[in-house]
């Protein structure tokens, strides 16, 4: 499922040849249901997962006769339950031995980031222990006086599981030290790295079971409402995350702390962060808990700018990206712009039914906006392009035919390359930034979608091949990058 060594910095100097400044990446954290990266176990965690072999073989932390009988895995997609059970299997080893094998420096350096990280490492680690004691099932099926957290409770579960905590700090400690790596060679090859966090934090997570006080929870730890969007382009009956939503006044009464805290741990790891669903900090779709889709919600406020004053009060500058997509109201336009951060802009959707209409229209975008030709939740260009109704879209037979006349119309072209005419379109445009997946680059189909909004599984395993990257590729992007006075 890709790795942060040595193909990552290979990556970055693809990156360079083609004369790209701007790498954007989904969530790192530690994936749990559905192997969604926008439901992890932890807001603060890295995900041991994409810990490089390579990096610790160099080392000397990983040994030969660890990786016995590592099976042979999927080149095109990621085949996660076989994936993370045999990189887990090498990495307890890893953990287990990391006092024996560690440079006495390396020791230093894991004992420094246990202090720093303190606040939430000690959390986490003991919930990911519970979490395998218990069949790895949801912390709100433990124990009640686990699930309570029962200080007398949590004092004999740290000592029972004393060893296993502490080998879940080392991974955390060769994740985060892995990365800083990358990001500091991403920085001295003029390469900044762009991250990107959910507004909301799965229930399954160590950040709801540390801090319940800060959701809106039931006794029993059940949501009483969960987080979604009512009915929308991507589905008939709106999507249903599931997420708890957020106390916000117990937030300001706390002056935003634990968003202070999540900011400035994703600034350590990002140069810029896309925060996802950035209206719910004007409104939030509420959903109650008992009901099976989204259709059946309504919007409360949330903490408008009074969160990034405070943040910005407590860190300085926040160089964020805020994903106003879906249903906009006046009021998300409103909190953006006084925030002075950049929007979004999709070109898939500047193509609808009264298109090219001023709102949509490419060559009248705003110019702090930052422009996608599509993003994660998106069909591939070509993929869009060609698609059928009622596959993963709620369009009919004749939107479809229309989009299509519409683009090839706007564009001047046959669709027959339509990938590179919307990237150079996406070049094109007034905004201050352009990005474009990899499979708009490739020019791949549907087959290489990495998520449907509201379907549950066969999501993120898209897996991307080195062959698939041609020097031709290369050539044409850097080409109309530097055409289009980007580069």
């Amino acid at each position: 499922m890709g790795e942060i060594g040595p193909e990552a910095r290979r990556w970055l100097a693809h990156l360079n040849t083609m004369s790209q400044k701007l790498w954007q990446v989904l969530p790192l954290g530690p994936t749990g249901y559905a192997d969604s990266p926008y439901q992890t176990l932890s807001t603060f965690a890295g995900n041991p997962m994409l810990i490089s072999f390579d990096a610790l073989r160099e080392e000397n932390l990983l040994q030969e006769k660890d990786l016995m009988g590592f099976p042979v895995l999927p080149e095109d997609r990621i085949d996660y339950g076989p994936a993370i059970l045999a990189r887990s299997q090498v990495l307890e080893k890893v953990a287990h031995s990391f006092s024996k094998r560690a440079s006495p420096s390396l020791k230093t350096a894991f004992l420094a980031f246990e202090e720093k990280n303190a606040f939430w490492l000690e959390d986490f680690a003991l919930f990911i222990s519970l979490k395998k004691h218990h069949g790895g099932g949801p912390w709100v099926n433990w124990p009640t006086p686990l699930v309570k957290r029962d200080a007398s409770a949590i004092r004999s579960a740290q000592k029972e599981h004393g060893p296993e905590i502490r080998q879940t700090k080392v991974l955390q400690f060769l994740f985060y030290r892995q990365w800083d790596l990358l990001r500091k060679e991403a920085k001295q090859s003029g390469v900044s790295i762009i991250g990107d966090i959910p507004i909301f934090v799965a229930h399954d997570s160590a950040d709801v079971w540390c801090r319940p006080e800060l959701f809106l929870l039931q006794p029993n730890g059940q949501p009483t409402v969960v987080a979604g969007v009512p009915p929308d382009y991507f589905s008939q009956t709106g999507q249903r995350w599931g997420n708890p939503l957020y106390r916000w006044e117990t937030h300001a009464a706390e002056g935003f702390s634990w968003w202070i805290s999540r900011l400035k741990s994703s600034f350590e790891l990002y140069d810029i962060v896309r925060i996802d669903h950035f209206r719910g900090f004007a409104a939030n779709w509420e959903i109650p808990a008992d009901e099976p889709t989204a259709m059946n919600g309504k919007w409360i406020p949330g903490p408008g700018r009074k969160l990034f004053d405070a943040a910005r009060l407590a860190i300085g500058e926040l160089p964020i990206i805020a994903e106003d997509l879906g249903v906009i109201t006046p009021d998300v336009d409103a909190l953006r712009d006084s925030l002075g951060y950049p929007g979004m802009r999709i070109l898939q959707f500047a193509f609808g039914e009264d298109s090219p209409s001023p709102a949509f229209c490419p060559a009248t975008y705003p110019s702090n906006t930052v422009c996608y030709t599509g993003t994660h939740d998106n069909d591939t260009t070509a993929g869009w392009y060609r698609s059928e109704a009622g596959q993963d879209s709620t369009r009919t037979p004749e939107q479809i035919a229309k989009e299509q006349h519409q683009a090839r119309t706007y564009l001047s072209c046959d669709g027959s390359q339509i990938h590179w005419d919307m990237i150079n379109l996406a070049l094109r445009t007034p905004c201050h930034t352009a990005i474009y997946p990899l499979q708009d680059v490739l020019g791949l189909g549907s087959e290489a979608r990495l998520n449907v909004p509201g379907r549950e599984q066969g999501n993120w395993s898209w897996r991307f091949r080195w062959e698939q990257l041609t020097p031709e590729m290369e050539d044409r992007l850097r080409w109309l990058t530097h055409e289009s006075r980007r580069a």
